[in-house]
């Protein structure tokens, strides 16, 4: 069979996280309309009667921020492309290349790997994908170009297939089931912290994460507890809102994708505290 390592590269907000799950299956890394939503190494795992190829999700490349997050997350990218068996390149063609973009490029153009370039969101008119043309100029670089919707799950069989075709023959990286490497705790963070971007939009600053202290599965319930921490005091109101209103909508946003998720009622207790160094630790 085949198997190996498929890292999913691109700038900030391109769809890696969308056509992540898309090709797992399953809701593994958190999505938003948001920039740099993915700040972790994320694994999913697509499983095929020919193999198996675990996909490596990574932050987006967002080259014009220069704060410690954005250091650190390109920090990342960097790290995620070693030791790896393909290159899924994603892109946006309603998006001309710009310094981001052939920030990533130059990561991966001259690196000895097969490469897959993915133009994402051929849902859209094709009016709407502009600058398509440029970057199918850069097929020479790559194994293969594909044009696909992760959000609509359109065209992504060949992906599939082409994937598969591409890895050197092993043996499973993954036994059993799984799915991903990342804990229960760190998921439910995740969907959390989608919600809260849902709710603000771009009111809050990207330097807001959330840490899962405590889950109980009870026998009718399942109880978590949770913080979402902020590096300034005038966030932490933005967050909260008037009255608590802020919170409570993310709460109940949350409350509920969890609910569908564990097929079990869900009792959130969702607190906003001040952390000046939570990026230290990310």
């Amino acid at each position: 069979m085949k198997s190996g390592l498929v890292v999913l590269v691109g700038r900030s907000n391109v769809g890696k996280s969308t056509l992540l799950n898309t090709l797992v299956g399953t809701k593994i890394a958190a999505t938003s309309f948001r920039a740099q939503m993915t700040r972790h190494i994320i694994h999913g795992v697509m499983k095929t009667p020919d193999g198996e190829a675990v996909f490596v999700d990574t932050p987006g490349v967002f080259k014009h921020r220069r704060d410690r997050l954005s250091g650190k997350l390109t920090g990342k990218v960097q790290e995620s492309l070693h030791g790896i068996d393909l290159i899924v390149y994603v892109v946006d063609p309603t998006r001309e290349i710009g310094d981001e973009e052939r920030a990533v490029y130059g990561m991966i153009r001259h690196l000895d790997i097969p490469k897959i370039l993915v133009i994402n969101k051929s849902d859209l008119h094709k009016s709407e994908r502009k600058h398509q043309d440029a970057y199918e100029n850069w097929g020479d670089d790559f194994e293969a170009v594909m044009s696909l919707s992760a959000l609509k799950n359109r065209h992504i069989q060949p992906l599939k297939e082409k994937v598969i075709e591409l890895l050197p023959e092993g043996h499973p990286l993954y036994e059993g089931e799984q799915l991903t490497n990342i804990s229960d705790e760190f998921w439910v963070g995740e969907i959390i912290r989608e919600k809260m971007y849902s709710v603000l939009d771009k009111e809050i600053p990207y330097s807001v994460t959330v840490e899962v202290d405590n889950m109980e599965d009870k026998k009718d319930i399942y109880v978590i507890e949770a913080r979402i921490l902020t590096d300034a005091e005038r966030y932490k109101k933005m967050i909260i809102g008037k009255g608590g209103i802020k919170i409570k909508e993310i709460g109940q946003m949350a409350r509920k994708e969890l609910e569908q998720a564990l097929n079990k009622k869900v009792f959130l207790d969702l607190e906003v505290e001040v952390d000046e160094h939570w990026v230290e630790r990310v």
